[in-house]
């Protein structure tokens, strides 16, 4: 029984996941881990580590060269990810919301319309290609504008907005997917210090309010330790730390991110 309920609580097994480019390079080098279902995971590591490959190969932007993804939705369903082909992918990849670095938003068009195309996965094409979204969308969009504080800009062009507003609206449309993991890869590595607790402080909300799964690449240790309930550490595609971030000490800093490193902190 303590087994059955330990795979249950597991929404990703990561299983000696390799990614070798075309060129050459090993991005990956046999990564294992576990995420729980509902956890707020943060990924650490130097640029180059292999943090947003990871990212990208758990919802398949990329194709990883060996190993397991293996993905337990809700439902109860059982995939591995790194196998998918086809029609598979799409179905996975509607179940995981997306939010990058630079917001992805297209700035001519309105906050709300913005938001709204997270559901275009879930809309039938003809009335996606003409912007006809149902009420319910809508209404959806607008509750999702609410949980990250920025419903009154609705109506606004998105290019109105500034950077953490844009982010708060990239992680509304990326919840109009109803996605059972949300990935985020270094969101607030555009933002100033003030407004990366701000943008932070709202996932956090989600991953508490929804109980949605959340993994998040990020830079900054003092964020880690104020957000993540767990951390992995990767270096040179090799994953190096994985536990508490209340753990990582001057020694885990510096195995982490290398002799004479110094930590900058985000207040």
């Amino acid at each position: 029984m303590a087994t059955m309920e330990a795979k249950n609580d597991t929404i990703l097994s990561i299983r000696n996941l390799v990614k070798t480019y075309p060129n050459g390079t090993q991005a990956l080098k046999g990564v294992s881990f576990d995420v729980k279902r509902g956890e707020f995971l943060v990924v650490i590591g130097l640029s180059g580590s292999g943090k947003s490959t990871m990212l990208r190969c758990v919802n398949r932007l990329h194709h990883p060269t060996s190993g397991q993804i293996i993905y337990r939705t809700k439902d109860g369903h059982e995939s591995d990810i790194a196998q998918a082909e086809g029609e598979e992918i799409l179905r996975i990849r509607r179940t995981m919301g997306m939010i990058f670095q630079h917001f992805n938003l297209i700035p001519r068009h309105s906050v709300l319309s913005n938001v709204l195309y997270g559901s275009l996965g879930a809309t039938p094409t003809l009335k996606s290609l003409m912007g006809l979204f149902s009420e319910a969308d809508e209404k959806r969009a607008m509750e999702y504008l609410r949980l990250v504080g920025i419903q009154d800009k609705a109506h606004f062009r998105a290019a109105q907005l500034s950077g953490g507003q844009q982010q708060r609206v990239a992680i509304a449309r990326a919840l109009t997917q109803t996605p059972d993991v949300l990935l985020a890869d270094e969101p607030v590595a555009s933002l100033d210090p003030a407004t990366c607790h701000i943008v932070m402080d709202y996932l956090r909300r989600v991953n508490q309010e929804l109980g949605l799964t959340i993994i998040c690449n990020l830079h900054f240790l003092s964020l880690v330790r104020q957000y993540a309930t767990r951390v992995v550490a990767l270096k040179g595609g090799v994953l190096v730390y994985e536990g508490s971030p209340s753990d990582i000490d001057d020694a885990w800093f510096e195995r982490i991110y290398g002799e004479g490193a110094k930590e900058v902190h985000i207040n």
